[in-house]
């Protein structure tokens, strides 16, 4: 028997490998002669740049680059076991997290760190970038990592514009003649969940910027001048579209990646399925076994497992699901192709004790061996 496992991560308990292994754990005490195979998952956001890495034997690899505030700041990304596929998180550089909420305003903040984490892995050798944009702080239209990429921006004086969103007030000229040389070996493939446009009442400073710290005021300003960026954009870019769905992620990064650097934005789930090669592994698989923390409506919606369960589905396989916990419209996870899912939680336990991470693997494993011991029966039965 030959089962894949890919489990996402139970966030805050276990993650996406180690959730992996404590079901092997739990199918080695009923199939001890199994080929079991634990493949890292991960959704494109937060987590994902250590879930792949450290899944497809690659290096962690930590450089001080510029804030979202222009301090510095350390950054964590991955370099895969091919060395040439970098793989990272914009948040690492750019993130909401890293500023305090009492400063948080996006005419400040800059994405220049995501353009020298690039930089920096251009330097490792890597030519093709995995690179999720979740959870930004900044409301540049991407600006500051073009700079940092060797692109000029430049204000009426021939002089670079400042960081944030505020750079793009006094933007006149685009500028591609310092641009480094090796950007034309490069592929970008950007993990993409948000659909939203550049510019207008559904662009990224409408909807995000208020979470950012902009006002009502703020917000009609970057709107503007986005607008204009996008204009000028399209004077040296082919690519220029800023009503291309996913435009206005990160604030205005998604427009960036695919018109300067022709990135594809996609699905964060079918981009990290691609990469990890699951659908050449679930195609020999007699058993396919997914989960995460808490299975609901959303993870109907094209969350991690509902990826592993439609690639699964393509060759007729059986999927089972774990979860910390099962909402009551999980049930919506049928239609999806999970088979049939199991909450692991086995006696009363407080939040926090449930998702001690001792507790959850424990809990993990004998609820999968006893899964087992039932799948053991069926086939004994019907053999």
């Amino acid at each position: 028997m030959r089962i894949v496992i890919a489990m996402d991560s139970f966030k805050g308990s276990l993650s996406s490998l180690a959730a992996g292994y404590a079901v092997e754990t739990g199918i080695r005490r009923v199939f001890a002669k199994a080929t079991t195979e634990v493949c890292p998952l991960a959704d494109g956001g937060e987590g994902t740049v250590e879930i792949l890495t450290k899944g497809m034997g690659g290096r962690l690899r930590q450089v001080s680059v510029t804030g979202p505030l222009g301090e510095k700041v350390s950054c964590r990304y991955g370099i895969l076991q091919d060395r040439i596929t970098a793989v990272l998180e914009m948040s690492g550089a750019a993130g909401l997290t890293l500023v305090p909420a009492e400063k948080r305003n996006p005419l400040d903040t800059t994405t220049y760190g995501v353009g020298e984490v690039i930089r920096d892995g251009i330097r490792q050798g890597c030519r093709k970038f995995i690179i999720g944009i979740g959870g930004s702080a900044t409301n540049d239209g991407g600006v500051g990592m073009l700079q940092a990429l060797g692109f000029d921006f430049l204000d009426a004086e021939k002089k670079p514009v400042p960081y944030g969103a505020k750079g793009l007030a006094c933007l006149e000229t685009i500028g591609m003649q310092n641009v480094l040389p090796q950007l034309s070996e490069c592929s970008f493939h950007v993990a993409c969940d948000v659909k939203n446009v550049l510019c207008g009442p559904l662009g990224c400073s409408a909807v995000f910027g208020p979470q950012k710290g902009a006002d009502v005021e703020t917000v009609e300003k970057m709107d503007d001048w986005l607008g204009r960026y996008a204009r000028l954009s399209a004077k040296i870019c082919k690519d220029s579209d800023p009503l291309y769905p996913g435009a206005g992620a990160a604030g205005g990064l998604g427009f960036a990646l695919r018109t300067f650097l022709h990135a594809s934005l996609e699905p964060g789930v079918s981009l990290v399925l691609r990469e990890t090669g699951l659908e050449e592994k679930l195609a020999d698989a007699d058993l396919v076994i997914t989960g995460e923390g808490c299975l609901d409506g959303q993870t109907a919606m094209g969350k991690a497992p509902v990826g592993v369960a439609a690639l699964a589905k393509k060759y007729r396989k059986p999927v089972i699901a774990f979860a910390g916990c099962i909402a009551g419209d999980a049930g919506l996870c049928h239609a999806q192709g999970i088979d049939a899912y199991f909450p692991i939680l086995r006696g009363a336990l407080t939040l926090q004790e449930a998702m001690e991470p001792e507790n959850a693997a424990r809990n993990l494993a004998d609820t999968v061996e006893q899964v087992c011991r039932l799948w053991q029966c069926c086939l004994l039965r019907f053999s």
